[in-house]
């Protein structure tokens, strides 16, 4: 079963966030000399700088010289790019990391636009130092129900039906830029917990067509059904405010 937790303002959803990684931080330290992290891009980055590095109560048990960070899916441009999900997660969390730093994992830089066989290029060494288990994916959900850049439409089914490739070139994304890679969703089965973020007003109606009409042809709503017993929604409560259903 999916766990939801709704939010106020009051709440602070970003603590809460910072919480729970703790937690998964925590855990996976006491098995392992690392915590494997993988992360998407757009609002995330700013929740996760409120929840890890502004918050003083989380800020000081983040050991960040034991995580590692990945992304879960990558625009193909130069990583100071305004569009780099690496570039927008370096000013939001690591440029304010003075002593300790994690190990951090971009795209191939030096590839970048050389042409289709250098993005399929991107892809495979993305997928060949991607390790085989995360401990924590942390994903987005957008207006349309895609998440990393696995979108709802017909044209991308090539992305949500693969079961071999770990990470593939996203050649035609109908959000700019086009050119992307993205985890597929072997990599989400063999994740330990995987989490959601979504904010906002404009989140209403795909809230709606995930929680309580449970559309499977939705990228996210299709992961609460595969692996609903290790995900977690951090949501507002303006996101939620047209679900209807009780139990996730």
């Amino acid at each position: 079963m999916v766990a939801v937790h709704i939010h106020t303002p009051q709440d602070n959803l970003p603590e809460k966030l910072g919480e729970y990684l703790l937690a998964e931080q925590d855990k996976a330290l006491s098995q392992s000399k690392t915590f494997k992290v993988a992360i998407s891009g757009g609002s995330l980055v700013n929740v996760l700088k409120t929840g890890l590095i502004d918050n003083s109560k989380i800020a000081p048990k983040i050991k960040w010289d034991q995580w590692e960070i990945y992304f879960v899916d990558e625009r193909i441009v130069p990583l100071n790019h305004p569009d780099s999900n690496y570039g927008a997660f370096k000013v939001a969390v690591l440029d304010h990391l003075t002593v300790k730093q994690p190990k951090v994992f971009p795209l191939n830089a030096s590839l970048v636009g050389k042409g289709p066989e250098e993005n399929k290029k991107i892809a495979k060494e993305y997928e060949d130092l991607l390790p085989k288990t995360i401990d924590s994916l942390l994903l987005g959900c957008g207006p349309d129900g895609h998440t990393c850049s696995l979108f709802p439409d017909e044209e991308h089914k090539y992305l949500i039906e693969e079961k071999t490739q770990r990470v593939m070139w996203c050649y035609d994304s109908p959000k700019p830029p086009s050119d992307r890679i993205t985890v597929t969703l072997p990599v989400l089965a063999d994740a330990k917990q995987i989490a959601f973020v979504a904010e906002g007003s404009s989140k209403q109606p795909i809230m709606h067509e995930i929680f309580d009409l449970k559309n499977t042809k939705l990228p996210t709503a299709l992961i609460n059904k595969l692996y609903g017993e290790k995900v977690t929604w951090f949501v507002n409560d303006e996101a939620f405010t047209k679900v209807e259903t009780k139990t996730f």
